[in-house]
């Protein structure tokens, strides 16, 4: 008899102890998504349209192994916005357009000149 009782603890306490873990896994899932939830605000959502002047991220870190050499380049114009993200870039200097990910572009702000 006291070895059944005994077994049937031990289940109990097996019992009691998944669920503390579910119960764990439940808080950082919650947790997870709360914390997903703040980083998102702090992601602005840029808008462009066409005929804004941009500057381009450049990455050359393909380009040269060791130190990354990142800037952000050149004064390009929109050509055009396509709704999937990519932007077509008309460079300045030339008549060249390309496309980029928006994701690599941000609005050029002009110095402020006093009158």
């Amino acid at each position: 008899m006291d070895l059944i009782r005994a077994g049937a603890k031990r289940c109990l306490d097996l019992n009691e102890m998944e669920e503390l873990r579910n119960d764990a896994y439940i808080n950082s899932k919650v947790a997870k998504q709360r914390m997903k939830r703040w980083h998102d605000q702090l992601i602005s959502n840029k808008e462009f349209h066409k005929g804004q002047r941009v500057l381009l991220y450049d990455s050359r870190l393909h380009v040269f192994p060791g130190k990354l050499k990142s800037r952000w380049i050149g004064l390009f114009i929109i050509h055009q916005v396509h709704p999937n993200g990519v932007v077509e870039l008309l460079n300045s200097k030339s008549t060249d357009i390309f496309k980029v990910n928006g994701h690599r572009l941000k609005p050029f702000i002009e110095s402020f000149k006093p009158e």
